[in-house]
């Protein structure tokens, strides 16, 4: 069982839903001073969240904070291999959270620009999106 999922849900599953548009909601950096933005629609699953915040607080340290702005709600079914046609949909085996572009996954506060982009890179490497670092907007307008 992955390590993130809900306690419970109304319905056992779900549709599979579109990926289509950008993210409106979770768009800005709101807790931290950095946050990793995705550039990508995705599923992110529970184990690449997890492997992502394992890398991220390796590589902070104690300076650093960490905020996880996504999780994974969604499950996802699959069929045994080798099954006939027909049957059903299949039981849930896994958990994703559903990214649309635009959306801030990860944030982080008390480091610098330099420890900030050498995370970003590393949590780049862990999922299967292209993702940016995006600064705090300040009072100011500028990023």
């Amino acid at each position: 069982m992955p390590l993130l999922f809900p306690n419970r849900r109304k319905f056992r599953k779900d549709r599979r839903g579109r990926r289509t548009g950008k993210a409106i909601s979770g768009s800005s950096v709101a807790f931290g001073d950095w946050g990793i933005q995705a550039l990508e629609p995705a599923w992110i699953t529970a184990h690449q969240i997890e492997a992502c915040r394992t890398a991220m607080i390796r590589q902070l340290g104690r300076g650093g904070k960490l905020w996880i702005r996504i999780f994974p709600d969604k499950p996802v079914m699959k069929t045994p291999a080798e099954t006939r046609m027909g049957g059903g949909k299949g039981n849930p085996e896994d958990w994703v959270a559903v990214v649309l572009p635009g959306r801030v996954m990860f944030e982080l506060a008390g480091v610098d620009e330099r420890r900030a982009k050498e995370v970003a890179e590393m949590v780049d490497h862990k999922l299967p999106i292209k993702t940016r670092l995006r600064r705090r907007l300040t009072l100011g307008g500028e990023e």
